[in-house]
């Protein structure tokens, strides 16, 4: 049989003799201290998500083009917001809340600015998202979001962006920029 000797495992004291005891309680406390350094570099785990609430988004059309089209765009402004929501939450970074209201759409034009900041806090977000998108052309669409803090009640981002076409694919791109832009804000917050 194989028997360790005294020394093996066990550090010194202070008088010279060796103690197996504080050789246990110092593995014991390297390995906490390395679980708790692991986790804290695991993403999305050192800190809480930020919590965002996404509103509807306005819809102006001033093209001129004889055929309504207020159909689709409707829809295709109602898979705009759906689509950030998914692309802000896809990355575990944002929890995305659900902004509700009495009557679509949930924009500070439709319901007013004091009752769409009402709404916004009751969805328990810290941060609002909303905009509009105007379509100026038979190609080019033009809108501006902003993210606005409502703890500090202060306008974090404030972007226009303009993309071209009038089809799904236009907006779902679109979409996605306004995701990304959002993001990156609020890395730099």
């Amino acid at each position: 049989m194989f028997f360790s000797s005294p020394t093996r495992d066990v550090v010194p004291t202070k008088a010279g003799t060796y103690n197996h005891m504080s050789m246990v309680r110092a593995k014991v406390l390297a390995a906490i201290c390395g679980a708790v350094l692991s986790l804290a570099s695991v993403p999305g785990l050192s800190a809480a998500p930020i919590t965002i609430a996404v509103a509807d988004f306005d819809f102006v059309d001033t093209s001129g083009e004889a055929r309504d089209q207020s159909a689709e765009h409707t829809a295709r402004v109602a898979k705009f917001a759906e689509l950030v929501r998914e692309n802000l939450s896809a990355q575990g970074d944002t929890s995305v809340l659900a902004f509700e209201c009495p009557r679509h759409p949930c924009t500070p034009i439709s319901m007013g600015s004091d009752d769409f900041l009402a709404a916004a806090r009751r969805s328990g977000a810290r941060f609002v998202i909303y905009g509009g998108i105007h379509k100026m052309s038979t190609l080019v669409q033009g809108g501006l979001v902003e993210v606005l803090d409502l703890q500090n009640e202060k306008l974090l981002l404030k972007r226009t962006v303009s993309f071209r076409g009038d089809n799904d694919e236009a907006f779902a791109r679109a979409a996605m920029f306004v995701a990304d832009t959002v993001r990156e804000a609020m890395k730099e917050r």
